[in-house]
């Protein structure tokens, strides 16, 4: 039977149309991060509170995705996705043209309280299109758009915005989104999300979710996307005046850097596609690992620009895959019955993580400086990676005990 399952032809129009939205959507929620000085002197503001943006943007995500998710359960789900891209074409526009800071920033919470909603219903998208059996391989397709974001979009963002202004680019981004929801109206296939399959309808678990049996297990690799995420974004929303400040690169040079990140994320994300359904957690190991390593060696060697270069692919590869995997296995532990709502705790634990890591790097920023931020990175990393591997090995070893 799961033979069969896996025999279903792929849906590649739908999984695509996802990926392309997920593009544009990631392009605008991290488009400030290119674009720091361009915009802190447009809004008459300082670099660390351009960068509270993207914490504003991920509080709201964090404060609505849940409570959104729940209202709009029995929505049709192909609807839902195209009106969240009509809010997020409209948060677009209307900060091309904000005329201070506070509209700015008013922008990004109407942005976060459609990217909430949209990634909580995205998220568990796949798994309604395709068998279990197939599901690294779709996830690893819409997260495409995720990883084409920081390949083509960031950095086409930061060069546009270098070029003809930053409100340009978010009016380019804003159209772009309004196209991609034209082509989810003929492309993405509607699916019947409340209906549970027969066979699985015996492994769900009556009453509240937290009486659930995967329940625990999926929060607690939510606990993980938080660390992960903080790790990464305390430095990553910063990387432009890491780059220009400390690294001693020139600002032309800022979209090449972020262009050779995204590439290497690519190909990251192309190895899980291939290898995650069998070495899912090797794979999420080995990623993490390879972060710390590679930010560690940015830290020390911050002005060896050979060094940054190598470090800089190693870094984007490696962490490439690290978030479909985590995807991954969250949809592989929910049960069918939990799988809406766990989609919009990973979409709460990514931007918890994302705002969070934004505003601690902001508070380095303007404490200590830069030059710390890859060691703060390097040491959550470190964190999040020993008690991934600690928690596999226990649920490994209850595994292979025998029940007396």
């Amino acid at each position: 039977m799961q033979e069969a399952a896996n025999r279903v032809k792929f849906p590649w129009p739908g999984l695509l149309t996802l990926s392309g939205a997920i593009f544009v959507c990631v392009t605008s929620e991290f488009l400030p991060t290119g674009l720091l000085p361009e915009m802190a002197e447009g809004l008459g503001v300082s670099q660390s509170q351009v960068g509270l943006l993207v914490t504003f943007f991920a509080a709201t995500v964090v404060a609505t995705a849940t409570p959104l998710t729940a209202v709009t359960r029995r929505f049709q789900r192909k609807p839902l996705v195209l009106g969240v891209l009509a809010v997020f074409a409209l948060a677009n526009f209307v900060g091309a043209i904000a005329p201070s800071y506070e509209v700015m920033a008013a922008t990004r919470v109407l942005g976060g309280l459609a990217h909430g909603l949209f990634w909580a219903v995205v998220g568990a998208y796949p798994a309604h299109l395709v068998p279990r059996g197939q599901l690294a391989r779709a996830v690893a397709v819409t997260s495409a758009g995720g990883s084409a974001a920081f390949v083509l979009g960031v950095p086409a963002g930061t060069a546009l915005g270098h070029l003809l202004g930053w409100r340009l680019a978010f009016t380019v981004v804003g159209v772009a989104i309004i196209f991609l929801g034209l082509l989810a109206i003929k492309f993405l296939p509607p699916v019947d999300h409340l209906r549970i399959e027969t066979s699985e309808i015996a492994t769900l678990t009556p009453g509240p979710l937290r009486r659930d049996r995967t329940f625990p297990g999926v929060l607690l690799i939510c606990l993980f996307i938080l660390l992960m995420m903080i790790g990464h974004n305390l430095l990553y929303t910063y990387v432009v005046p890491y780059f220009t400040e400390v690294n001693g690169f020139s600002v032309d040079s800022v979209s090449i850097l972020l262009l050779i990140y995204g590439i290497s994320g690519a190909f990251g994300l192309l190895a899980v596609g291939m290898v995650g359904n069998r070495y899912p957690r090797a794979g999420l190991a080995a990623g993490m690992l390879l972060v710390a390593i590679a930010v560690l060696a940015l830290g020390l060697v911050p002005q060896v620009p050979p060094v940054v270069i190598v470090m800089l692919v190693i870094w984007g590869a490696a962490f490439g895959g690290v978030p479909a995997l985590f995807q991954t296995r969250v949809l592989q532990t929910a049960s069918v019955r939990i799988r809406d709502v766990s989609a919009a705790l990973v979409t709460t634990s990514f931007n918890v993580g994302i705002g969070g890591g934004a505003l601690i790097g902001s508070l380095l920023l303007d404490g200590v400086g830069l030059q710390l931020l890859p060691f703060a990175d390097v040491a959550i990393t470190a964190l999040c990676l020993v008690l991934v591997v600690v928690t596999d090995q226990l649920s490994g070893s209850r595994r292979s005990t025998p029940r007396l």
